[in-house]
């Protein structure tokens, strides 16, 4: 099998790396055959723990107005509120999926029972986070950005036949191609990101170290599905932000980004235009 002998000869990482994945086994699964899904699980404490202490509260920056403060850390911070709105996103459009499969959601079987109160708890205007879905739309365009700067590399795949799956080359091919991938408001994130850290190059390590612990984090999530499309799109950010910030916050090189990573980059870009559409659709209600 292709994949599992490519997935065994990539698996070594940098111990000082932006991320570290599990070592290759003889599990796969298929994205698109295991789907998010509503499945009742609350992963409050593991997102509090995320928030908290895998988080930076060390300065100024993290009061109430932490998501215009003038730090990457504050960037940081933002980043990773996107990622918890878009599974917020997600697990509203689960609710509604489930509702519409059956009718109703037991509460004894199911955590929450009403999308519409859940999209206003996790993510209106007046919810728990009001700029819950402004910090999605600065994530995404970290991940477009990410993308558009592995473009060349992932066409080359498509042209080279590694990707090996030629209805996947295509439909990642109108991604790359798509006119938003050039559209410069996309770098709004990114640039500020880096203008940010470029002010502070001694201290990245701390992001690194950051989203290492953000994927490790991941293993105390006590749902199978939810820990596995949790460690799909918290590597997906961290790759992002490897791309954008590199070590000394001039931007990391794409070659030695591995294949994992770019798949992982690439799915929680899907993701998040999954979570942003459900926005839309919640908010024309």
């Amino acid at each position: 099998m292709d994949i599992k002998s490519n997935d065994f000869n990539e698996h070594e990482f940098e111990l000082d790396g932006w991320a570290r994945w599990d070592m290759p086994s003889d599990d796969y699964y298929d994205t698109l055959q295991f789907p998010e899904d509503y499945t009742g699980y609350d992963g409050s404490e593991v997102w509090g723990f995320i928030h908290n202490r895998i988080g930076f509260h060390e300065e100024e920056a993290l009061v109430r107005d932490e998501y215009d403060a003038d730090s990457w850390k504050a960037d940081f911070n933002k980043a990773v509120s996107g990622l918890h709105a878009m599974v917020s996103a997600q697990v509203v459009r689960g609710m509604i999926e489930k509702l519409q499969e059956t009718g109703e959601l037991d509460p004894e079987s199911y955590q929450w029972t009403d999308p519409v109160e859940e999209y206003e708890r996790r993510l209106g205007a007046n919810g728990e986070t009001p700029e819950a879905v402004e910090n999605m739309y600065f994530t995404m365009m970290l991940l477009l950005s990410g993308v558009r700067a592995a473009r060349d590399r992932l066409l080359q795949d498509c042209d080279s036949g590694s990707i090996g799956d030629a209805e996947a080359c295509e439909t990642l091919r109108s991604i790359l191609t798509h006119p938003l991938m050039d559209d410069p408001n996309i770098d709004a994130a990114s640039r500020r990101l880096k203008d940010h850290a470029l002010r502070d190059t001694n201290n990245l390590w701390e992001a690194r170290m950051r989203t290492r612990d953000l994927m490790r984090i991941m293993n105390c999530v006590q749902c199978n599905k939810c820990r596995f499309h949790g460690k799909i799109s918290t590597l997906g950010l961290s790759t992002a932000l490897q791309l954008t910030l590199g070590r000394q916050g001039m931007g990391g090189d794409v070659a030695k980004i591995h294949r994992v990573e770019l798949a992982a980059l690439v799915t929680t870009m899907g993701k998040f235009a999954s979570g942003i559409e459900l926005c839309y659709e919640m908010q024309a209600l």
